[in-house]
């Protein structure tokens, strides 16, 4: 009998909400839910399915040090402080995690593996994980986006002779030193690749889809509230969602502008095909590269969500703050909109407060 077989030979255990993931916003949802006095492993339970804490920042890159992180809010009730900029942002964020963890006695079961989340009995949802079943009220969804890497396929993809990989394997710039890089995308991820690649590279060439948008002067709450609109617009139609960076543009610093200086950040268009040798345009232009690095983002973890047949046609789950539209049981946090630290810390709060409401409404059913 596998793993899951002997936790669900258990029976099926009865908390009033799940919480899916230990990221930021999964550990704002847990840390409100005891706010508004829920019992974790009483009352509510939190699953991530990484092996410490961390979330996501576990398995950032070595380069991507926490001076070069950008718009790292600290969680809810929890200061970070007194962190080196010259340290690794996985090492500097895990720990606080961790500790933000211990402080206040969140209790996050780790390493479990959500498989599914479908109808249950009496009106509950029926939580089937790698550690038995749960039966929950209500469930939060903080699953973030890294384990979904997206690779976008163009002809010849699998011809190629040299190395490609994803953002979400990369490990570093030393890996590249003398090698010519094609860095495919126009994000924050690719920029950061890109600039430092081209310290060690024998040759780099960026591509993407649509012109890089750099953003220049102060950006403040008036043009941040606007740029999560856009987001949330799309994701009040049932559209995928996209990415806040993706509308807010790039931050010009002075690491930016000093690649821009040396040509570094000279963009092509997206090519047409690959090659056993590299990449060509319909054009007749060409570059010969030895590794392919596609910056290309990454899509929602809401897989095991779809028993609940919760996606609308658009593609996309259709929210009203936290709350899908098609089943107001399942708030997810960290989706669309609140993908930001500062973001998902808020739709911690909004989607428990909602989910108070439903728990003092509704009586339990047995």
């Amino acid at each position: 009998m596998n793993d899951f077989g002997v936790a669900a030979v258990r029976g099926v255990r009865d908390v009033d909400v799940v919480v899916i993931g230990a990221g930021q916003a999964g550990l704002s949802s847990a840390y409100h839910l005891r706010r508004v006095g829920l019992v974790p492993d009483q009352d509510f339970v939190t699953l991530d399915h990484s092996p410490r804490p961390g979330g996501a920042w576990q398995f950032r890159w070595p380069s991507l040090t926490y001076e070069k992180v950008h718009g790292m809010h600290a969680l809810p009730g929890m200061e970070l402080t007194g962190a080196a900029g010259s340290r690794p942002s996985s090492e500097v964020i895990g720990e606080y995690f961790r500790a933000y963890e211990e402080r206040f006695d969140l209790r996050v079961r780790r390493p479990v593996d959500v498989a599914a989340v479908r109808e249950g009995d009496g009106g509950r949802l029926r939580v089937e994980t790698s550690d038995g079943v749960w039966s929950a009220r209500a469930v939060i969804n903080a699953t973030g986006t890294w384990d979904r890497p997206f690779w976008p396929r163009y002809p010849g993809q699998e011809t190629f002779r040299g190395r490609q990989l994803h953002t979400a394997g990369y490990p570093g710039p030393g890996e590249f030193a003398g090698l010519r890089v094609v860095v495919v995308g126009g994000g924050a991820s690719g920029t950061q690749h890109l600039m430092e690649i081209a310290d060690v590279a024998a040759a780099t060439t960026w591509v993407t889809r649509r012109p890089p948008v750099f953003r220049e002067g102060p950006f403040g709450e008036e043009q941040g509230r606007a740029a999560v609109a856009l987001v949330d617009e799309r994701v009040r139609a049932g559209l995928p969602p996209r990415s806040v960076v993706s509308v807010t543009g790039l931050p010009v610093n002075e690491a930016i502008t000093r690649a821009r200086e040396r040509g570094v950040l000279d963009r092509l268009p997206m090519f047409d095909r690959i090659t056993p040798s590299g990449v060509v345009w319909d054009d007749g232009r060409r570059v010969d590269a030895d590794v392919i690095l596609w910056a290309t983002g990454f899509r929602p973890v809401i897989e095991h969500l779809a028993p609940l047949r919760l996606r609308e046609p658009g593609g996309g789950i259709r929210v009203e703050g936290t709350r899908a539209v098609r089943d107001g049981r399942v708030h997810l946090v960290g989706y669309g909109p609140s993908a930001s630290t500062i973001g998902a810390n808020r739709a911690g709060r909004a989607a428990v407060r909602e989910i108070r409401a439903l728990l003092e409404r509704e009586p339990v059913l047995v």
